[in-house]
């Protein structure tokens, strides 16, 4: 009995629909999930096997619906820019540092579907790519990513190694979400920002202080190195002429030195020849002192008179020419003239 029903059944949808059998392909990117509206062959609802990619599937439609999902790395762009992201007009993402300032940033969310949670993304979520990111992955991503960004102050916002800590922390936060609904987040990219108009002109006015201020430490150390460089040339040439100078007076000491021993070997000399001339003269008197100088002084008196007429006359009325003693009359005019006390 309910064999004849079935194959009535199958008889009735069958012509009703004009239709044979039915094809269904998945594209290499693709996995397809089957609904069975007719309870004939299997439960009603959502089949649990998913049908892969790249295939062709026969089944009779009219006893199934049939969807499919790509499940390649998906781009949730939101930005501010009209014409480039997802949804017209500005979709950036908007928060509040910690210190009251307003701000917006451009956010691109890679993500992708688990081939194997289709069938429970398209009984709970939806039955598409575009519904899943629609329905669930745009609306927690943007809360989930605002509540982490809301952390940070204005100035950790301007440090690039603070928002890559960020964005990951938000990656993380996203999966542990979606783990159970089959979405998996790949990565989150932080992109242009711009704050409110007052700040903004203070975050520029502020820059334009530190590079002014960059400027001027650098002219201060480039001037602080030129210093330095002429102090070391001062060094060096105040050391060469110290050099020099010790150079020039080692010089005039050597030839002081040279005068000195020289004055000195010339002193002594004169001392030894002085010495020597006063020893002679010290003996030569000594000798004279003698018996023996009397015979060089007469030796000497004969000498200057060898040779010179001699006039002998009576020196007074007792003097007898004839016992005159000769020897006596030349010594004593020799002794006269050798004193320069001659009578003539």
């Amino acid at each position: 009995m309910r064999n004849a029903t079935l194959a009535r059944l199958l008889a009735v949808g069958l012509g009703l629909s004009g239709l044979t059998a039915c094809t269904a392909t998945t594209e290499s990117t693709q996995v397809g999930v089957r609904v069975n509206k007719v309870p004939l062959l299997s439960a009603r609802g959502v089949e649990p096997d998913v049908l892969p990619q790249g295939a062709t599937y026969f089944f009779f439609r009219p006893f199934y619906d049939w969807y499919v999902y790509d499940v390649a790395i998906q781009n949730l762009v939101m930005v501010r820019e009209p014409d480039e992201g997802d949804r017209t007009g500005d979709d950036s993402l908007r928060f509040k540092t910690i210190d009251g300032n307003d701000v917006s940033v451009n956010v691109t969310v890679q993500w992708a579907i688990d081939p194997a949670r289709t069938p429970y993304l398209l009984q709970f979520v939806g039955g598409s790519t575009t519904e899943v990111e629609e329905k669930l992955v745009r609306p927690v991503s943007r809360a989930v990513i605002r509540d982490v960004l809301n952390q940070l102050t204005s100035e950790e916002y301007y440090q690039a190694s603070r928002r890559f800590e960020t964005a990951v922390e938000a990656s993380e936060r996203l999966n542990r979400i979606f783990e159970r609904e089959g979405v998996i987040v790949q990565q989150i990219l932080l992109g242009e920002h711009k704050f409110n108009d007052t700040y903004e002109q203070i975050i520029r006015d502020k820059k334009v202080a530190e590079q002014e201020a960059e400027r001027l430490v650098s002219e201060t150390e480039a001037a602080g190195e030129e210093q330095k460089r002429d102090l070391e040339r001062a060094k060096g040439q105040v050391s060469k002429q110290i050099e020099g100078a010790l150079g020039e007076a080692s010089k005039r000491r050597l030839e002081a030195d040279a005068i000195y021993f020289q004055r000195q070997k010339q002193a002594e000399a004169l001392l030894a020849e002085k010495q020597a001339h006063a020893k002679g003269l010290t003996e030569q008197a000594n000798a004279l002192a003698g018996s023996g100088g009397t015979k060089m002084v007469k030796l000497e008196i004969a000498k200057a008179l060898q040779g010179k007429r001699m006039l002998f006359l009576p020196a007074g009325g007792a003097m007898d020419v004839r016992t005159t003693d000769m020897n006596t009359l030349l010594m004593s005019l020799g002794l006269n003239r050798a004193v320069g006390t001659s009578g003539e």
